[in-house]
């Protein structure tokens, strides 16, 4: 194989998915027989529910959001207990002070420029797994499971894998394996950072006695806790380190005792709805997401609480990132250095989640100071201006990479363009590759990229500004202008989709 994936959640499912768009040949690793049935990320941000648009994944998550509002619909307090009869606006919560969606100001340019995926961002990371993996059928990725990595000797020119299933080679492993990541342990990558100052549980869970946890998230000296938003849906956060071991199976005893110490009531919970998790705010990232042949993504590359729902998206961020340029690399239009820009461009923005989570922690603490600085965020968060900033971030639509080019949009993830013909750039991009958006009355922009016609599909339109726009692969914007002058187009295409073919009608720029 070209690429070997270990890991098979979300992660190493989108990294596998993208490989095999771009002509590499993939297979995932799983240690798991089965899928992970423990409870994880609720929802997803919407640069990931972008990425799912992208390729061609949006009504299938958009009719699993369906399916979840009428399950938590019922349980929907603002309204009144009925289920709800408009589309949900989006928030989060910021170290468990649930962001209002009423103050949030939904006219902002960041906020508006990315609405129509707005159908589907509830979307829980088991129903993520099972796109994917139906996803990645369709492209012929093989996924075998119940395979460990056991050893791993980079040659150079390869990667010698040992697994419980026997040795294999391949040209490239990539490490999705989460935060006690095999690959990076073999690989010798270290993995800096803070230790746990807390312990988490999340679960669903039959309560005899619901009426005695109260609405929303509370907190105490001894911890804080939440109740919902779907029936039996219980979170308890208690400080005091790491538990004594991590990898035991959470029982109905430890989350009914965690749940009644920090809730002061005797609350009975009489049994678990499948698996429950047990997390820390363990925040560390990998000293390098890449040693020679041998590179990192997701939990693999950095973890850090749960807080906000970042962990599953800043994931599914590194795989989209990275998929197209191994791919690039593996099919030899792309020199090996392209992958230096991954660890470039999605490093800042690991070490601010990992922030963003840490503030959380320290402002979630049951000592005086924190109370103290809790009164003081909730009472920003209760304007208007500091609810749409903390939307803005955690939804994920501010986030950017740093660039060449003056135009705003450069670096940032593609905002919607609709086209006259009802249609966005993103529904052409299904077969994943470069977009190219031409709106010039000659077809200035097209004519310079016909050399490039393998790699970049050009989506011709007469509307108004921006008169062009070049996606790369990941959803990001390479290039943008408002005029017809094509300055700066070339560039970028040799930047990123490589040297330019023969093609007819090819006219260099100058």
């Amino acid at each position: 194989m070209d690429v070997t994936v270990a890991g098979a959640g979300p992660v190493g499912l989108v990294l596998a998915a993208e490989l095999a768009l771009a002509g590499a040949t993939v297979q995932v690793l799983e240690r798991r027989t089965e899928p992970d049935e423990g409870m994880k990320a609720g929802a997803i941000n919407v640069p990931t529910a972008e990425a799912l648009d992208r390729r061609g994944l949006l009504p299938a998550a958009e009719r699993i959001q369906r399916e979840q509002l009428l399950r938590v619909g019922p349980f929907d307090r603002r309204t009144g207990g009925g289920r709800r009869t408009t589309r949900p606006r989006f928030t989060g919560h910021f170290a468990g002070m649930v962001l209002d969606p009423d103050l949030v100001d939904w006219s902002d340019p960041d906020l508006a420029a990315h609405t129509a995926v707005a159908g589907a961002r509830m979307v829980p990371q088991r129903e993520l797994e099972e796109l994917l993996a139906a996803h990645v059928a369709r492209l012929g990725v093989t996924v075998r499971r119940g395979v460990e990595v056991t050893a791993l000797e980079d040659t150079g020119d390869g990667v010698l894998v040992g697994t419980t299933a026997g040795p294999l080679r391949t040209g490239w492993l990539v490490g999705c394996d989460g935060g006690r990541s095999t690959v990076r342990r073999l690989a010798g990558i270290g993995f800096p950072g803070t230790g746990p100052e807390l312990t988490g549980h999340l679960a669903v869970a039959d309560i005899a006695d619901p009426e005695k946890l109260a609405e929303g998230w509370v907190w105490s000296p001894r911890g804080a806790y939440r109740h919902g938003p779907q029936p039996g849906r219980v979170v308890t956060v208690e400080f005091g380190g790491a538990p004594a071991d991590r990898s035991a199976p959470v029982t109905l005893e430890e989350v009914r005792s965690s749940l009644r110490r920090v809730s002061g009531t005797d609350v009975t919970l009489t049994a678990l709805r499948g698996p429950a998790t047990r997390w820390t705010d363990n925040a560390r990232q990998a000293a390098s997401y890449r040693a020679g042949r041998v590179l990192l993504a997701g939990d693999a590359a950095h973890v850090h609480p749960p807080f906000g729902g970042q962990g599953l998206n800043l994931g599914v961020g590194d795989a989209m990132n990275l998929g197209w340029k191994l791919g690039a690399v593996v099919t030899g239009w792309a020199p090996e250095g392209l992958l230096d820009t991954y660890d470039a461009e999605r490093r800042p923005l690991g070490a601010w989640v990992l922030d963003w989570t840490r503030a959380q922690t320290a402002v979630m603490r049951g000592d005086a100071g924190s109370a103290a600085l809790r009164e003081v965020v909730a009472d920003l968060l209760a304007t208007r201006a500091g609810t749409t900033y903390a939307v803005k971030k955690i939804s994920g639509v501010t986030q950017r990479v740093d660039l060449p080019g003056g135009h705003p949009l450069v670096g940032r993830y593609a905002p919607d363009l609709w086209l006259n013909d009802g249609s966005r750039p993103a529904d052409h991009g299904h077969g994943g590759g470069f977009l190219l958006l031409d709106r010039t009355a000659q077809g200035t922009f097209a004519r310079l990229a016909a050399a490039w016609s393998g790699r970049v599909t050009v989506v011709a339109d007469d509307r108004a500004t921006p008169t062009g726009v070049l996606v790369r692969p990941d959803g990001v914007v390479a290039w943008a202008c408002d005029t017809a002058d094509p300055v700066g187009l070339e560039a970028a295409l040799r930047r990123w989709a490589g040297a330019p073919s023969s093609a007819p009608g090819y006219v260099p720029a100058g």
